[in-house]
């Protein structure tokens, strides 16, 4: 079984040559930049990946670009972020995952570092990634523009080692991170016809801290438990302030 790794990236110079050298294992790696403006395609040519251009438009999309340019090459894609990387034994397990000729898919667990900080509670683990596909056997929904979705033509399996992603390295990389999701939930939102609720001001805020605070345990990583609760929180409260924005913006 040929595998191929696909690394998409915009502006990732800090990130791509150590995510390019952990996915080396793989028979190819493909970069799909969306046009950065630093030297990334460079750097990743020179590490000896190869490299295609697709201007972003979403994230479903970007993903089924990336499928769609393997297909006939390759029997497994691999997706990793440029902030993410693979350790060896995680490595070892795909390697041995793309022989079950039954599998469509695999999802993998996720260790979270933010802030610096490998992050077991508020969400973030086991943080499954469908990321393991069999070439013409998975597809994304495009309906599903961010935090996207995929769909399998089989079964779906499950690896046990953890990718590594160095997510949120900083409060400015999560607040614009952050920032970039809620405009594109708020969007859609938009064009479901959702209108937002007086309640859903104060109710939706404290509902995302209950759900990320005590249902999902970041009460056991303590005060970094509590303040990531309470900042997705506070960005669920401005979902809903953008959304209220984009219904006035269309009545002005």
């Amino acid at each position: 079984m040929k595998l191929t790794a696909i690394i998409l990236t915009y502006n990732e110079h800090a990130h791509i040559m150590d995510c390019i050298a952990s996915v080396r294992f793989a028979d190819r790696v493909l970069v799909l930049d969306s046009f950065s403006t630093d030297d990334t395609v460079s750097l990743a040519r020179a590490a000896g990946a190869d490299v295609i251009q697709h201007r972003f438009e979403d994230y479903a999309r970007q993903r089924n670009v990336a499928l769609e340019s393997v297909a006939g090459t390759t029997d497994w894609v691999l997706f990793v972020d440029a902030d993410e990387r693979i350790s060896p034994p995680l490595a070892v397990e795909i390697r041995d995952a793309i022989g079950d000729m039954n599998a469509a898919g695999f999802k993998i667990p996720r260790h979270n570092y933010i802030f610096g900080k490998l992050t077991l509670g508020a969400g973030w683990y086991p943080d499954h990634q469908v990321r393991l596909l069999k070439v013409g056997a998975a597809l994304y929904d495009p309906a599903v523009r961010v935090h996207e979705v995929v769909r399998l033509h089989g079964e779906e399996g499950a690896l046990t080692h953890p990718i590594i992603h160095y997510n949120y390295q900083n409060a400015r990389q999560f607040r614009d991170k952050q920032r970039r999701y809620i405009r594109y939930d708020a969007q859609i939102m938009y064009e479901q016809g959702i209108h937002p609720k007086p309640q859903n001001y104060l109710l939706q805020p404290l509902r995302h801290f209950w759900w990320r605070f005590i249902t999902l345990d970041g009460y056991r990583v303590g005060l970094h438990g509590l303040r990531l609760s309470a900042l997705m929180a506070w960005y669920e409260l401005r979902k809903y302030i953008m959304l209220r924005a984009l219904w006035h913006r269309s009545h002005a």
